[in-house]
């Protein structure tokens, strides 16, 4: 009679908590496919048709981490252009330049990080075709937690100085 109580002390918590609920439990991989690690909005790429250099652009965007944990965009591809990098605006001997990002661009950990004109952006080189307003570009982000997010990007007119994003070499 002492093991049938025992039995049934162990038992009855464990059939009770499954008697509420038709749902089984998600596995843990599936739980994490449905939080996103980055939010990517306000995504744009600056249009090329009427700039001097049509061979080149930069696409902008809002990244928000919601995680408790730092997240780096690495990298980034597009089939419009032969080559994509990330890039920064720096000053450099006394001037503003734009050169490639070391390191990729930091998220902080329930924060976000804005590509934007003048700051850190992803430079698409090498452009197979200019780009009007209206068209849109197939954008991968890739990021260190090994997620990626396939994009479809509108291109958008941009009016500020040409130099702004093509900024001259530097003299040596």
């Amino acid at each position: 009679m002492k093991l049938l109580a025992a039995t049934i002390a162990v038992a009855l918590p464990v059939l009770l908590s499954s008697c509420g609920s038709t749902e089984s439990p998600k596995p843990a991989s599936q739980a994490a496919a449905v939080t996103p690690s980055v939010l990517v909005e306000d995504a744009w790429v600056r249009a090329t048709v009427g700039t001097k250099d049509t061979t080149m652009t930069a696409a902008f965007m809002a990244l928000t981490n919601p995680g408790n944990a730092d997240i780096k965009l690495i990298s980034a591809t597009s089939p419009v252009a032969g080559m994509v990098q990330l890039h920064e605006m720096a000053m450099k001997d006394g001037k503003m330049v734009m050169q490639e990002k070391a390191g990729g661009v930091n998220i902080p950990a329930a924060s976000h990080a804005h590509l934007s004109p003048g700051g850190d952006h992803i430079m698409l080189m090498d452009l197979k075709n200019p780009l009007k307003p209206g068209d849109e570009v197939p954008l991968t982000l890739k990021f260190s937690d090994n997620t990626t997010h396939d994009l479809t990007v509108p291109v958008k007119a941009f009016t500020e100085e040409e130099e702004h994003y093509h900024p001259t070499p530097t003299p040596k």
